[in-house]
Protein backbone atom coordinates (compact mmCIF):
# COMPACT_ATOMS: atom_id res chain seq x y z
CA UNK A 1 0.00 0.00 0.00
CA UNK A 2 1.33 3.14 -1.25
CA UNK A 3 -0.17 5.51 2.18
CA UNK A 4 0.85 5.60 5.87
CA UNK A 5 -2.52 3.95 7.23
CA UNK A 6 -2.29 1.00 4.32
CA UNK A 7 1.43 0.49 5.66
CA UNK A 8 0.70 0.68 9.66
CA UNK A 9 -1.89 -1.61 8.41
CA UNK A 10 0.48 -4.14 6.82
CA UNK A 11 3.14 -3.86 9.78
CA UNK A 12 -0.30 -4.86 12.36
CA UNK A 13 -1.21 -7.77 10.55
CA UNK A 14 2.90 -8.59 10.15
CA UNK A 15 3.00 -8.44 14.04
CA UNK A 16 0.05 -10.58 14.65
CA UNK A 17 1.50 -13.45 12.18
CA UNK A 18 4.38 -13.19 14.17
CA UNK A 19 2.60 -13.32 17.51
CA UNK A 20 0.13 -16.08 16.17
CA UNK A 21 3.00 -18.35 15.21
CA UNK A 22 4.56 -17.81 18.77
CA UNK A 23 1.35 -18.58 20.44
CA UNK A 24 1.26 -22.02 18.07
CA UNK A 25 4.54 -23.05 19.32
CA UNK A 26 3.90 -22.65 22.81
CA UNK A 27 0.74 -24.79 22.51
CA UNK A 28 2.83 -27.08 20.76
CA UNK A 29 5.38 -27.49 23.66
CA UNK A 30 3.35 -27.61 26.19
CA UNK A 31 4.15 -30.74 27.53
CA UNK A 32 7.90 -30.14 26.58
CA UNK A 33 9.93 -30.68 29.83
CA UNK A 34 12.01 -27.02 30.02
CA UNK A 35 10.24 -24.97 27.23
CA UNK A 36 10.02 -21.23 28.20
CA UNK A 37 6.58 -19.90 26.79
CA UNK A 38 7.37 -16.79 24.47
CA UNK A 39 5.46 -13.85 23.49
CA UNK A 40 6.06 -10.44 21.76
CA UNK A 41 5.70 -7.19 23.59
CA UNK A 42 2.95 -6.17 21.12
CA UNK A 43 2.94 -2.14 21.97
CA UNK A 44 6.77 -2.17 21.59
CA UNK A 45 7.24 -4.24 18.87
CA UNK A 46 4.92 -2.46 16.75
CA UNK A 47 6.63 0.53 17.02
CA UNK A 48 9.96 -0.75 16.46
CA UNK A 49 8.15 -2.93 13.63
CA UNK A 50 6.78 0.67 11.86
CA UNK A 51 10.85 2.15 11.93
CA UNK A 52 11.84 -0.56 10.23
CA UNK A 53 12.79 -2.91 12.65
CA UNK A 54 11.50 -7.32 12.98
CA UNK A 55 9.87 -8.43 16.69
CA UNK A 56 11.82 -9.48 19.29
CA UNK A 57 10.45 -12.34 21.00
CA UNK A 58 10.53 -12.25 24.96
CA UNK A 59 9.96 -14.85 27.87
CA UNK A 60 6.97 -13.27 29.02
CA UNK A 61 7.74 -12.98 33.24
CA UNK A 62 5.48 -14.21 36.35
CA UNK A 63 4.40 -17.53 34.17
CA UNK A 64 4.07 -19.97 36.72
CA UNK A 65 6.07 -23.31 36.35
CA UNK A 66 5.36 -26.80 36.39
CA UNK A 67 8.06 -29.20 38.32
CA UNK A 68 9.47 -30.12 34.35
CA UNK A 69 10.63 -25.97 34.24
CA UNK A 70 7.83 -25.67 31.74
CA UNK A 71 5.38 -22.45 32.32
CA UNK A 72 3.09 -22.95 28.96
CA UNK A 73 -0.09 -21.80 30.22
CA UNK A 74 -2.86 -23.19 28.08
CA UNK A 75 -5.58 -21.18 29.71
CA UNK A 76 -3.21 -18.44 28.83
CA UNK A 77 -2.20 -19.03 25.49
CA UNK A 78 -5.67 -19.68 24.02
CA UNK A 79 -6.86 -16.69 25.25
CA UNK A 80 -3.71 -15.03 23.39
CA UNK A 81 -4.85 -16.38 20.36
CA UNK A 82 -8.66 -15.12 20.81
CA UNK A 83 -6.97 -11.55 21.32
CA UNK A 84 -5.29 -12.45 18.44
CA UNK A 85 -8.31 -13.36 16.16
CA UNK A 86 -9.95 -10.19 17.14
CA UNK A 87 -7.20 -7.96 16.00
CA UNK A 88 -6.78 -9.65 12.95
CA UNK A 89 -10.40 -9.43 11.84
CA UNK A 90 -10.30 -5.93 13.00
CA UNK A 91 -6.95 -5.28 10.85
CA UNK A 92 -8.35 -7.09 8.05
CA UNK A 93 -11.67 -5.48 8.10
CA UNK A 94 -9.79 -1.70 8.03
CA UNK A 95 -7.69 -3.44 5.20
CA UNK A 96 -10.49 -4.13 3.10
CA UNK A 97 -11.89 -0.71 3.46
CA UNK A 98 -9.14 0.70 2.01
CA UNK A 99 -8.65 -1.27 -0.92
CA UNK A 100 -12.20 -0.94 -1.85
CA UNK A 101 -11.53 3.13 -1.35
CA UNK A 102 -8.80 2.77 -3.29
CA UNK A 103 -10.29 0.59 -6.63
CA UNK A 104 -13.01 3.40 -6.30
CA UNK A 105 -10.46 6.23 -6.80
CA UNK A 106 -8.96 4.05 -9.34
CA UNK A 107 -12.44 3.60 -10.93
CA UNK A 108 -13.92 7.17 -10.81
CA UNK A 109 -10.67 7.81 -12.36
CA UNK A 110 -10.99 6.03 -15.37
CA UNK A 111 -14.34 7.16 -15.66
Amino acid sequence: MVDGIGTRLEHYLDLLAARQRLVAANIANANTPGYRAKDIDFQREYASLIQGGSPQVIEPEDLKGKNDGNNVSLDREARLLAENAIRFGAASNLMRAKIRELRLAIKEGNA
